[in-house]
């Protein structure tokens, strides 16, 4: 049977859990250090978040599904931290997965009515890195359909809510993601990021989104990828520390040496005449005076390259690849809804010749943009065009006045994952609405950690840990 929509199921808390009210507000290095002394046990940590789950995630929707391995995980958890051997420093840390990665035992439903009866009986790879790592893995958060949308709904398990208005999208397409880590259900999350599904969310719920650069994170007996190489494993955390910790888990090698002096940032507070919500340039605008006085050299201009073919290329290679799927899987004409049945029907019309010419546009794309890097070691972005919208539509269809179509709130993210590069989304100042808002920083290839270098400055200088959601309290 498949998981029920209307509740997570799968685990309960224990009824003598002990656990400190503000534990979910602790950083996840705290968390740890208090776990090493024995001022908390995973268990009462995975008892204290249980307890947050059943309480508020009724009116989120985040969780589909939590994993009843996850009290064996912390006892075991627990025994290694008394023995003084942990395995590293998420052993005993609750960690919520996107549902478009496999979980040994867990459903994996791709918010799909194809995979309800999905069950894997392993885990993905950055799926087994975390539990080598001891992290308890805590269940499966929310995602749109094949994960190929920017809001967070799907026929399966319903809309996952903002917690900072539950009237809205917390973005997508890791939005049950964002939306647990933000409201306290969880310290950290994993996601996934095709075309800004990691930063758009967090910038929508006031977190750090890293979106890792290619190769830095492999990836590996998952489902089948719809984005050509363009989808990348990353975290969703309340602090920069946070996220750092857990990119240096998952990373196949080592970190990369940082930039030293003062980073030439490029800010590109729009994208030709693409409209963009006045206040979120505002912002973009105000942390460009940030960075500059930290010390950087930052300059306003336009993108130093087109992304239009590239673009297309991006969207045709998805279509080409739901159109693989369909031949894969004999019941998805039947249980995928009609848009991806029609985009796949349309991704059936390419060649093979037009599919590797779509990868020679990418390929290109990636020269030209890595020139560009060798000019600048920055480009800054807003992270969003406009702010969140009602939960009950798949986008904004007006932003500053124009009508726009279904990506016209996320023009600032997809070219980052064509060309390849880490990106990261970090909170700026709340918007006039209240509501969390979000810059982009884009860095050179293997610069992930020039980027959480910078961040850690910026957050250093202007915290945002301390704005928690009315609902989280």
């Amino acid at each position: 049977m498949p998981p029920n929509p209307a509740r997570p199921v799968g685990l309960h808390r224990s009824d003598d859990g002990a656990g400190v009210s503000a534990l979910h507000q602790r950083s996840i290095g705290r968390l740890a250090a208090d776990l090493r002394k024995g001022a908390v046990t995973a268990r009462e940590l995975l008892d204290h978040y249980l307890e947050r789950i059943e309480r508020l995630d009724p009116a989120l929707n985040a969780f589909v599904f939590l994993d009843p391995e996850a009290v064996n995980a912390a006892q075991s958890s627990d025994a290694r931290l008394k023995a003084g051997r942990p395995l590293g420093p998420l052993d005993g840390i609750p960690v919520s997965v996107k549902d478009n990665l496999l979980v040994r035992g867990c459903p994996a439903v791709w918010g799909s009515p194809l995979y309800v009866d999905y069950v894997p009986d392993h885990d993905e790879l950055p799926v087994a890195r975390l539990r080598a790592a001891g992290a308890v893995l805590l269940g499966k958060t929310n995602t749109p359909e094949f994960s190929l949308r920017g809001f967070t709904d799907n026929p399966v398990f319903g809309p996952t809510r903002n917690p900072w208005n539950l009237a809205l999208t917390p973005g997508g397409s890791s939005g049950g993601a964002a939306a647990a880590v933000a409201a306290g259900l969880c310290p950290i999350a994993l996601g996934t990021d095709g075309g800004g599904s990691i930063r758009r969310p967090a910038a929508h719920t006031g977190l750090v989104g890293f979106k890792p650069g290619l190769g830095r994170v492999e990836r590996g007996d998952g489902f089948p990828p719809l984005m050509f190489d363009c989808e990348v494993v990353g975290p969703l955390a309340r602090s920069t520390a946070d996220a750092r910790l857990m990119f240096d888990v998952l990373a196949a090698h080592g970190r990369t040496s940082p930039s030293r002096g003062p980073l030439k940032i490029l800010a590109v507070e729009r994208f030709g005449d693409a409209p963009v919500d006045p206040m979120l340039a505002a912002r973009c605008r105000q942390v460009a005076s940030d960075l500059k006085a930290l010390g950087h050299e930052v300059t306003f201009g336009p993108l130093p390259f087109e992304i239009d073919d590239a673009m297309l290329a991006w969207q045709a290679l998805t279509s080409a690849s739901l159109a693989w799927l369909a031949e894969q899987e004999p019941r998805f004409l039947e249980s995928a809804s009609s848009e991806y049945v029609d985009q796949a029907r349309g991704g059936s019309n390419l060649t093979g010749a037009d599919y590797v010419a779509l990868t020679q546009t990418l390929f290109n794309f990636r020269t030209l943009t890595a020139k560009t890097f060798r000019e600048v070691d920055i480009i800054m972005t807003p992270c969003t065009a406009a702010q969140p919208w009602p939960v009950d539509r798949p986008y904004p269809p007006i932003i500053d006045g124009q009508r726009v179509g279904p990506r016209g709130h996320a023009v600032f993210t997809a070219w980052v994952n064509a060309c390849g590069h880490p990106a990261i989304a970090v909170p700026a100042r709340p918007g006039d609405d209240g509501l969390p808002t979000g810059v982009q920083w884009v860095a050179a290839r293997d610069a992930d950690e020039v980027l959480f270098d910078l961040a850690e400055a910026y957050e250093a200088a202007h915290p945002w840990i301390f704005r928690w959601p009315a609902l989280a309290d």
